[in-house]
């Protein structure tokens, strides 16, 4: 019996936002395996350590880890290979030239299954934080969760 349940698949890299200045985001599609997309569904993805490289004009995404499909056989994929990211041309020449001029880098911040039933990844162009930048984001984050501690003390 089949259900009209949302799917919701949505992996996200918490780590790239301590790390990393997202300074702007894209959406790609990814070209995938018949058991990449269910291991996606299933949700056994890790996007530590995943980062984006150009080759020959091409952006593809190298150490995303999707596990094997448990119900795969012997034609299930390989589990760290490099996967190519589907983008429109223009987007391509510009994340190609704002990696060449600055110290930008291109990494994976989320997977997550679209509203059609198609993987999607969403990459940030970023730059590397400072340690007295992390240690100002870890200030802001306690202080906010005392904040709203404080004003669920007194309601």
């Amino acid at each position: 019996m089949k259900t009209n349940k949302q799917d919701v698949t949505n992996i996200v890299n918490r780590k790239a936002k301590f790390s990393y200045e997202f300074v702007e985001n894209f959406i790609a599609g990814m070209v995938l395996r018949g058991t990449e997309i269910k291991s996606i569904r299933a949700g056994h993805v890790n996007l530590l350590d995943s980062y984006c490289v150009f080759k020959k004009g091409e952006l593809f995404v190298k150490n995303l880890h999707i596990s094997e499909y448990i119900g795969g056989n012997i034609y299930n994929h390989e589990v760290q290979r490099v996967r190519k990211l589907l983008l429109s041309k223009k987007e391509l020449i510009k994340l190609e030239k704002k990696i060449k001029e600055s110290g930008l880098t291109i990494i994976p911040y989320r997977v997550f299954i679209s509203d059609r039933g198609l993987a999607k990844i969403e990459i940030a162009l970023a730059r590397g934080k400072k340690s007295h930048d992390k240690r100002n984001t870890l200030k802001e984050r306690d202080d906010k969760r005392d904040m709203d501690r404080m004003k669920k003390k007194y309601q």
